[in-house]
């Protein structure tokens, strides 16, 4: 919300790339501010605590919650190296290019982030569940969960297939990173439920406590999969194989992933049986 008032109005021309960081700075120390002072406000009828008296976590509580954080902090920190990737030999192919995935990379965040929702939102409820007992209930949530995020895949990648160069030129009017723009997305789009389902899967073993495994499949799908992918189909294809290397390598991290969850349910299923 602030990102444009410091681009356009308080930065002079040149400098909207620092008046972005300083808004991003003044809207983070606001965010940390206001939580603050609502903790410290509403102490009295909640369960958090600012105060050291009530006890140190036990080392079962740390050990859970670096379980599930750090499988989190890599992927995140991977998938980033991805983009930095990406962008890094796209730029050998011009501007235009450049400028095309760019756009592209904004654009799929969005149904992206509406996976990314919908796991995280499923995992507390998953590890609930798995912790208690209830097991049909867990499967049961881990269904709905499943069928929902891959819905809002295949709807976008109705959407975008349909509506691509229209997107396109939302963000730029230049014909040609149009042209680049709507091929792009037409391709990256494809690869929109299989990058819920990567996601989805690491969520779940998260949900089950099973950090490793939900590392394992983090650092196969982005350090073994997607980012040699990059480099290989470059070399091979070119522009366009920078492209599709997010649909092929997600085709090996979903196989991958099922063949694991499987695995692991179908121990699950038996030892409880």
């Amino acid at each position: 919300m602030l990102d444009p008032l410091f681009m356009f109005v308080l930065f002079p021309k040149g400098y909207e790339v620092l008046g972005v960081g300083v808004a991003t700075l003044i809207s983070n120390c606001c965010a940390c501010a206001f939580f603050t002072v609502t903790i410290l406000r509403d102490q009295a009828d909640t369960v958090l605590r600012f105060r050291l008296s009530n006890g140190l976590p036990r080392t079962e509580n740390v050990r859970s919650v670096f379980t599930v954080g750090i499988p989190s902090s890599i992927a995140t920190l991977l998938f980033d190296i991805d983009y930095i990737v990406i962008d890094k030999l796209m730029s050998g192919y011009g501007d235009i290019a450049l400028a095309a995935v760019g756009i592209v990379l904004k654009v799929e965040r969005l149904p992206l982030n509406v996976g990314i929702g919908i796991c995280q939102g499923m995992m507390p409820l998953v590890a609930y569940n798995y912790s208690s007992g209830d097991r049909k209930r867990m499967f049961r949530i881990i269904r709905f969960s499943l069928i929902t995020g891959l819905t809002v895949g295949a709807l976008s990648v109705a959407m975008y297939e349909i509506l691509a160069g229209g997107i396109i030129r939302l963000f730029i009017a230049d014909p040609e990173t149009v042209r680049l723009g709507t091929d792009f997305l037409r391709i990256r789009c494809l690869a929109t439920p299989l990058m819920f389902m990567s996601f989805f899967t690491v969520y779940t073993f998260q949900g089950f406590g099973r950090g490793e495994r939900a590392l394992f499949l983090g650092i196969m799908r982005w350090a073994v999969f997607n980012i040699p992918m990059l480099f290989i189909l470059n070399h091979f294809i070119g522009m366009y194989g920078i492209v599709w290397s997010q649909v092929t390598a997600d085709i090996l991290t979903v196989t991958l992933s099922a063949l694991v969850y499987f695995r692991f349910r179908r121990r699950l299923v038996t030892v409880e049986s």
